[in-house]
């Protein structure tokens, strides 16, 4: 205990120690290279792992919402998008144990009286599956299969396996107009791109392929 109060009064009877100055010298800006830039693949992930949505074609200047809603706010649910194709409910245990769904997103549009767009963007976990090729992919097999003399079909420039179809002959129900039809399938990366086009008169060749090269090179 001596000790100590030897220590406090010694350090009572100092003068107090002056504080540093507020101002510092300044300091030297570093030289030399700033950071590298993002690779092009960094790049993309931080483009496709924001919102989706963004990346989807934009209604061009004129154009109505469509005759029918795609999804909530621009997104498609698991059980939504399952259910556009022929058996939902094998569609939704692919979707989750082969594919390894994560989101999609779409948008609808019509110009005039009779013409519509569909486009939807469907993102899955690549790290796990490449569940966007087997789905654009298993798109171009069924048309090359099922294509007739009423359905044309042409390479998606820069898009490797993707497919653009117009199918000549018209969907034809009592009570409705004809209805002409034509879509495009593509990947990149993780997300595969869908687009279907409507008619009531024939869709030329490029109608489609023009939209399905805007729509990846957004991707």
């Amino acid at each position: 205990m001596a000790g100590i109060c030897v220590g406090y009064l010694v350090q009572a009877d100092r003068a107090p120690t002056a504080l540093p100055a507020l101002s510092q010298p300044s300091v030297a800006q570093a030289k030399g290279a700033g950071p590298e830039p993002l690779s092009a693949a960094e790049d993309r992930k931080v483009k496709v792992d924001g919102d989706l949505r963004k990346l989807l074609l934009k209604k061009p200047s004129g154009a109505r919402k469509g005759l029918y809603t795609v999804g909530t706010d621009g997104w498609m649910d698991l059980t939504e998008y399952a259910e556009t194709f022929d058996k939902p409910a094998v569609a939704f245990r692919n979707l989750i144990a082969e594919d390894d769904f994560r989101r999609a997103a779409a948008t609808t549009w019509r110009e005039g009286s009779t013409y519509s767009v569909e486009i939807r963007l469907i993102q899955y976990r690549q790290e796990e599956s490449d569940g966007a090729a087997e789905d654009a992919a298993s798109d171009a097999y069924y048309w090359a299969d099922s294509a007739a003399e009423d359905t044309e079909s042409w390479p998606v420039p820069g898009t490797g396996d993707g497919m653009a179809y117009v199918h000549h002959k018209p969907d034809s129900k009592s009570g409705y107009l004809d209805m002409y039809s034509a879509e495009a399938h593509a990947w990149r990366g993780d997300i595969a791109m869908e687009i279907w086009v409507y008619d009531t008169k024939p869709i030329p060749k490029a109608k489609i392929m023009d939209l399905a090269k805007r729509q990846m090179e957004r991707l």
